[in-house]
């Protein structure tokens, strides 16, 4: 008998997966948005808000550092660091020094990375050498200019002035000077960073305007004033950001120069939170301070950046 073979059935076609809804497309990266930052915000919270809350806790109590049994004394610690003479100094200074530094560097800055910016012989050499005190390790730039600024005699200073028959300045033991000294080390040590920041900026801008401008007869104060000076807004927002934020905490520098004196001539507000709570065990007093120091910052750098924001809305 002949053999009969069945016909295979017909293999159903493949249906296509269903194609995501917009909505499970936005899910779907959201998860992976939260799952790439979720190193960073674990950062930030261990980091920077878990100390925050600490250190306003501490600021309502008189917590010693040591003993684990403080005591709720609700905004004293705030009233006692208004009436602090020391830290009202420190307050004092640490703004001059910001403001100081702030306006003297930018002032410098410019014009130094426009001179910078033409092309002359050993240009390299002269930008590395400028660069070059940017480098160096603040604390050291202070140990090593607490050496020239010696009042004695033997300050390099005191005895290049003692060779035409001068008498020693006490550089460092008189308060306006020592804050005089201060602020010019620290112009000293950073109108060089600051001013391959704004040469960087203008490398980026391109010859052809300056060009345009040159036919039009634009004298080179009119090339700076409106084209230069316009489109080195956003590096001054930079450049004034970090002067302020760098100013407003400085520490190293004013204490490895003159130890914060004399007196409290140039003693900062994060020396005195270091003092007050590691030297004198008065960490709910330090806390205070540190809070109030947090707020003030936090006050000046968001209308800072909003008057940068307007400057640059101006000038694009």
């Amino acid at each position: 008998m002949a053999t009969v073979l069945a016909r295979p059935r017909p293999t159903p076609p493949l249906q296509a997966a269903p194609r995501p809804t917009r909505l499970e497309r936005l899910r779907r990266r959201g998860i992976e948005s939260y799952l790439f930052t979720l190193p960073v915000i674990v950062v930030f919270v261990v980091l920077f808000a878990i100390p925050l809350a600490q250190s306003f806790y501490y600021s309502l109590t008189d917590f010693n550092g040591y003993s684990t049994d403080a005591t709720f004394v609700s905004f004293a610690n705030y009233t006692t660091v208004w009436r602090d003479g020391s830290m009202l100094a420190a307050l004092g200074f640490t703004l001059v020094f910001t403001v100081g530094t702030t306006v003297a560097i930018t002032a410098l800055a410019i014009p130094l990375a426009l001179v910078l910016n033409r092309k002359f012989f050993g240009r390299d050499l002269v930008r590395s050498v400028f660069f070059f005190p940017s480098v160096v390790s603040v604390a050291i730039l202070g140990l090593v200019w607490g050496f020239i600024f010696a009042p004695l005699g033997t300050g390099v200073i005191n005895a290049i002035i003692g060779w035409f028959g001068a008498q020693p300045i006490a550089w460092l033991a008189e308060p306006t000077l020592a804050k005089i000294s201060v602020i010019l080390v620290a112009v000293w040590g950073g109108t060089g960073w600051h001013a391959v920041l704004y040469l960087a900026y203008l490398q980026a801008i391109p010859s052809e305007f300056y060009e345009a401008a040159g036919i039009d007869g634009a004298t080179r104060w009119q090339q700076f004033r409106y084209l230069t000076l316009p489109l080195l807004t956003p590096a001054l927002t930079v450049s004034q950001l970090l002067l302020l934020t760098g100013g407003l905490k400085v520490y190293d520098l004013p204490y490895t120069l003159t130890g914060g004196g004399p007196g409290f001539a140039t003693r900062t507000l994060t020396q005195s939170i270091i003092e007050n709570g590691i030297a004198q065990g008065e960490v709910g007093k330090a806390s205070a301070l540190s809070v109030v120091f947090f707020v003030a910052v936090g006050l000046i750098i968001v209308a800072q950046l909003a008057l940068s924001r307007r400057l640059e809305a101006r000038f694009s």
